[in-house]
């Protein structure tokens, strides 16, 4: 099975989408709020099972600057200061073939707790 890779990244005038196109041909917009509270930081993510954090408030954060971190990955740096999450190649994927899903889970999250997604 050969490896998918992004050809080209390309973050949308309003700095809202990130727009990856994969080798394959394949291309997909993931919108930086499904980046930025999705992220894979330890900030997000937690340091081990169950630590998993649910960010509310993310609804207008934008792309500040992405950073190429290696052949693996970037790292992408939001608005409102989260600079710690280190995207590759395959996460980016996974968030643009089921972001819709996951999305939809962190917003039944939202709700559960009683968070919002505006500020």
């Amino acid at each position: 099975m050969s490896e998918i890779w992004p050809t080209e990244l390309r973050v949308s005038k309003d700095r809202r989408t990130l727009s990856v196109t994969f080798n394959d041909g394949r291309t997909f917009p993931v919108p930086a709020e499904t980046m930025r509270v999705l992220s894979p930081s330890a900030e997000v993510q937690g340091h081990g099972p169950g630590q998993k954090v649910t960010v509310p408030g993310k609804r207008n954060v934008t792309i500040a600057a992405i950073t190429p971190t290696g052949n693996y990955a970037v790292r992408i740096a939001f608005d409102d200061g989260h600079d710690s999450g280190i995207f590759t190649w395959s996460y980016l994927r996974e968030l643009g073939e089921d972001g819709a899903a996951l999305f939809a889970d962190y917003e039944r999250e939202l709700a559960e707790k009683g968070l919002s997604r505006d500020a």
